[in-house]
C-alpha cells in the first residue's frame, strides 16, 4: 500500500520544480513575502474592522463584540495556515472546545453563522470535518453579543470571512507538511489580476491517521484514517469603477474512519447465523460533502452602498455501519444513514448615509431548502408486530433468523425569509445609538415567526476607552439536518424500540439577550476588554448523539438561561507579542420540550423538575498566545485550558480539567534556485498530556472522546 506521506512529498517536489508557472501562467517573477511581514512576531489581538494598532477597539459602533484574526496573525499560530478555523476560534474568549471538532461560543451549542464577504452561507450538514479552509481567508472575525438587526438566523457567533481584495498584489504559495501518524498535507494559493478581471484560488489535500477523537486514552486510535480535500475560489470583474461582479465558490470532501473502542462489549444479542465481530475489527465510515456558490453584484453610488447576491449550497453526510453487523451486536441497531440538504437563496444588503448623524441599513433574504434523510436500519425483533412476525429473539437473547431491515425516510422543503431595518444615530460626538427591527419567518416542520427589536448604545469616553450596552431579541430555527423525524411505531418490539413514545416537533429558539462591555487601551503597547452577557431563553435548542451512528439530532428544552463574563488582554512590542483570554460561563436548562424519545423516563423526570447544566457547559476557559521574533526565527506558543464539560446522569458531573500547549518555530530561507522558502517545525500537545473531553455519559453524549497525543509536524512553504 502506498504511503500517503510519500504521495504528498512527490506532488510537492514536482510542483516546486515546475515553479510558479505551474500555478499562475502569465505571472511575473517570483514575489516573496515582504520582509517586514515575515520578520514581525504576530499574535492574535482584539481589533475592530482594522488591523491591530494602538487604540483599536473591539467594540464596533453597533454595540456588538468583535474578535478579528488577520492572515499574518493566523500564519503565526503553531500550525500556520493549516490551522482549522475551529481551532483558530479557540483563541477568542468565550469559545469552548468540544469533541468531534465542535466549538461553543458563549454557552451555545452550534448556532454559528458563516458569511463570506458579507454574504450568509446556509448551514452545512454537521460533521467531523471543517467546511471552510483557513487559507481562504485574508482575515476573519467572530461577532458576538447583542447583534444589530442585520444579523439573524444563527446568532451565537457570526464568523465573517473576508477574502483577498481584487487589487491585492499578485502571487501565491505552495506548501507541504508531514508529521506524526502519516500526517501529510499539500496546499496551494494563487491570485492575480488581468485587466478588470481578478482571481484568487486555494486548494489543499490532507491525509492523516488523526481523524476523529480517540475513544480511549492511547497514543494511536484504531481505525482512524481521514482524507480531506478543500478547494475555494473568488473571481471578480469590475464592470465600472463603482460596480463589481464576483463569484465565490468552494467545495470540501472529507472521509473518516470511525475509531474502534476495544473496551466495548456486545449489548444486544447474538446470532446463530453470524458470529459477533471483535470490537477492534469494526469498520464504520463517514463521508461528508459540502459545496457552495455565491454570485454578487456590489455597487457604490455616492452615499449608497448595495450588494445583491444569489447563493446555493449542497451538503451531504453519509454514515456506513460495520458491514459485519457489528453496530447491531454492540448497540442493538445498525443504521446506514444519508442526510442531504440543497439550499438556494437571495440576499440584499443596502446602506445609506443620510447625513453626518444617521446611517440607515436594510437587509432582505429568502431561502428555500430541500432536505432528505434516509435511514436504513437492521434490527432484531423482540416481540410480535407488523414487521416482526416469527422473527423474535429467543428468551436467551440469541437469534436463529436474520435481522429485519426497516426503512425510515424523511423528505421535505423548508422556507425561510427575513428582513431588517436599522439606524446608526450619532446623537453626540462620543455617543452612538443603534436601533432597529428584524422580522423572521420559518416554515419547515412547523410555521413560526417573530418580530425582534434590537437596541445598543456605544459611548466613547475617550480616544482610548469605549463602553457599550445592548439588548437583542433573537429567533433561531433548527437546522433541518439535525431534526430526527424517527417513526417510533416502526420500531415497536425491536432492539431499537424507544422506551418513550413521544416526539414533539423541534421548534425555533426564542431569546432575550443582554450585553455590556468596556474596551480600554492602556498604552501604545497594551489594551484590555471585558464583557458580560445574560441570555434568557424559551425553547433553547441543543443537540446530541443519541444513536450508534455519530450523527447529531436536535431537541428543545423548555426554558434556559446562559450568562457569563469574558476578559481579553493584549500586549505587543518590537519582538514580543502576547494575548490572554479568560471567561466564566454558565449554561442551564429545564424541561424537555421536543425529541423526548431520545431520553429515558428517568432523565425526562429529572430534567422536567430540576435545572440541569447543558452538556457543553464549561465554567472556566483560558487561552492565550505568545510570539517572539529572534534574529533567526519566529517562535510561537499557544495554550488552551478548560475546566471540563459536563458528564454523568443528567449532566450532574463534570469532566476533569485539562491544559494543552502547542508551539512552533519558523525561518525564512532565501535561495537562488527556489526563491523564498519558509520552514516550520510544530509540536502539538507539547507536554503530551492525556486528557478526556467526553466520557460517553451525559445528555446526548454517546461516545468517549480524548484529545490528541503529542504530534510533530514539519513543513515547507514556497512563496512566488
Amino acid at each position: 500500500m502506498t504511503n500517503p506521506f510519500r504521495q504528498h512529498l512527490l506532488v510537492t517536489v514536482v510542483l516546486l520544480l515546475c515553479g510558479p508557472s505551474a500555478f499562475a501562467a502569465g505571472q511575473g517573477s517570483d514575489v516573496g513575502p515582504d520582509d517586514g511581514d515575515v520578520g514581525e512576531a504576530q499574535t492574535i489581538t482584539v481589533t475592530s474592522s482594522t488591523e491591530a494598532s494602538p487604540g483599536a477597539q473591539r467594540i464596533p459602533a453597533d454595540g456588538s463584540t468583535r474578535y478579528q484574526f488577520s492572515d499574518a496573525q493566523i500564519s503565526s499560530l503553531p500550525q500556520g495556515e493549516s490551522t482549522p478555523i475551529n481551532e483558530v476560534m479557540l483563541q477568542a474568549p468565550g469559545v469552548v472546545q468540544d469533541g468531534f471538532g465542535q466549538v461553543h461560543v458563549r454557552g451555545d451549542h452550534g448556532n454559528l453563522q458563516y458569511r463570506i464577504n458579507g454574504v450568509m452561507i446556509p448551514d452545512a450538514v454537521g460533521g467531523f470535518g471543517q467546511f471552510l479552509d483557513t487559507r481562504f481567508a485574508d482575515k476573519f472575525s467572530i461577532l458576538t453579543g447583542a447583534l444589530p438587526a442585520q444579523y439573524g438566523y444563527r446568532t451565537a457567533g457570526i464568523v465573517d470571512i473576508q477574502t483577498r481584495a481584487p487589487d491585492s498584489e499578485a502571487g501565491g504559495e505552495l506548501s507541504m507538511t508531514g508529521g506524526s501518524r502519516n500526517y501529510g498535507e499539500t496546499a496551494g494559493i494563487v491570485n492575480g489580476t488581468i485587466g478588470r478581471f481578478s482571481y484568487d484560488l486555494t486548494g489543499s489535500l490532507m491525509t492523516s491517521q488523526l481523524g476523529i477523537n480517540n475513544p480511549v486514552g492511547t497514543l494511536n486510535a484504531l481505525h482512524d484514517t481521514t482524507r480531506q480535500a478543500h478547494g475555494f475560489g473568488v473571481l471578480s470583474y469590475d464592470l465600472t469603477p463603482q460596480e463589481r461582479l464576483s463569484l465565490i465558490f468552494g467545495q470540501s470532501m472529507n472521509s473518516f474512519q470511525i475509531p474502534d473502542n476495544p473496551t466495548l462489549t456486545p449489548q444486544c444479542c447474538s446470532s446463530t447465523l453470524q458470529p459477533v465481530p471483535p470490537a477492534v475489527a469494526l469498520d464504520a465510515n463517514q463521508v461528508e460533502l459540502n459545496q457552495f456558490q455565491v454570485a454578487s453584484l456590489q455597487s457604490s453610488l455616492g452615499q449608497w452602498n448595495m450588494q445583491w447576491s444569489l447563493y446555493h449550497r449542497l451538503s451531504q453526510q453519509q454514515y456506513t455501519p460495520d458491514p459485519n453487523l457489528g453496530d447491531l451486536f454492540y448497540a442493538g441497531v445498525s443504521n446506514a444513514v444519508l442526510r442531504s440538504s440543497d439550499a438556494r437563496g437571495i440576499q440584499t444588503d443596502a446602506g445609506w448615509q443620510m447625513n453626518d448623524e444617521h446611517t440607515l441599513h436594510a437587509t432582505f433574504m429568502a431561502q428555500e431548502e430541500s432536505f432528505l434523510s434516509n435511514d436504513q436500519s437492521q434490527v432484531y425483533c423482540t416481540g410480535i408486530s407488523s414487521v416482526c412476525a416469527g422473527n423474535q429473539l429467543t428468551v436467551a437473547g440469541v437469534s436463529s433468523t436474520p435481522p429485519v431491515t426497516l426503512q425510515d425516510n424523511t423528505a421535505g422543503v423548508a422556507h425561510f425569509w427575513g428582513t431588517s431595518l436599522q439606524d446608526e444615530w450619532k446623537i453626540l460626538s462620543p455617543l452612538t445609538l443603534n436601533y432597529g427591527l428584524r422580522f423572521d419567518e420559518d416554515n419547515t416542520f412547523v410555521s413560526q415567526h417573530q418580530l425582534s427589536p434590537r437596541l445598543s448604545l456605544v459611548y466613547d469616553y475617550s480616544p482610548a476607552t469605549r463602553m457599550h450596552v445592548g439588548y437583542s431579541r433573537f429567533f433561531t430555527p433548527p437546522s433541518t439536518d439535525m431534526v430526527d423525524s424517527k417513526t417510533l411505531a416502526l420500531f415497536t418490539n425491536t432492539t431499537n424500540a424507544s422506551t418513550v413514545l413521544t416526539n414533539a416537533p423541534v421548534r425555533a429558539e426564542r431569546s432575550n439577550y443582554y450585553d455590556m462591555g468596556l474596551s480600554h487601551q492602556l498604552s501604545d503597547h497594551m489594551g484590555f476588554d471585558v464583557d458580560a452577557y445574560y441570555k434568557d431563553v424559551q425553547n433553547p435548542l441543543d443537540e446530541g448523539q443519541f444513536g450508534n451512528s455519530l450523527l447529531f439530532s436536535a431537541f428543545n428544552y423548555q426554558q434556559g438561561k446562559i450568562y457569563g463574563v469574558e476578559f481579553s488582554g493584549n500586549w505587543h512590542e518590537d519582538r514580543l507579542s502576547a494575548n490572554i483570554n479568560a471567561s466564566v460561563s454558565r449554561a442551564m436548562a429545564k424541561g424537555i420540550e421536543s425529541g423526548q424519545f431520545n431520553f429515558s423516563p428517568a432523565e425526562i423526570a429529572y430534567i422536567n423538575n430540576n435545572w440541569v447544566y447543558m452538556d457543553h457547559d464549561q465554567r472556566y476557559t483560558l487561552s492565550g498566545t505568545v510570539g517572539y521574533r529572534t534574529d533567526w526565527a519566529n517562535l510561537s506558543l499557544d495554550t488552551i485550558f478548560g475546566s471540563g464539560l459536563r458528564s454523568g446522569f443528567a449532566n450532574t458531573q463534570t469532566m476533569p480539567d485539562y491544559v494543552v500547549f502547542n508551539t512552533s518555530a519558523t525561518h525564512l530561507f532565501k535561495t537562488q534556485e527556489f526563491g523564498d522558502l519558509e520552514g516550520r517545525v510544530t509540536v502539538l500537545n507539547l507536554f503530551d498530556r492525556t486528557y478526556e473531553l467526553r466520557s460517553g455519559t451525559g445528555i446526548g453524549v454517546g461516545a468517549p472522546q480524548y484529545g490528541f497525543e503529542r504530534t510533530f509536524m514539519v513543513g515547507v512553504t514556497r512563496f512566488f
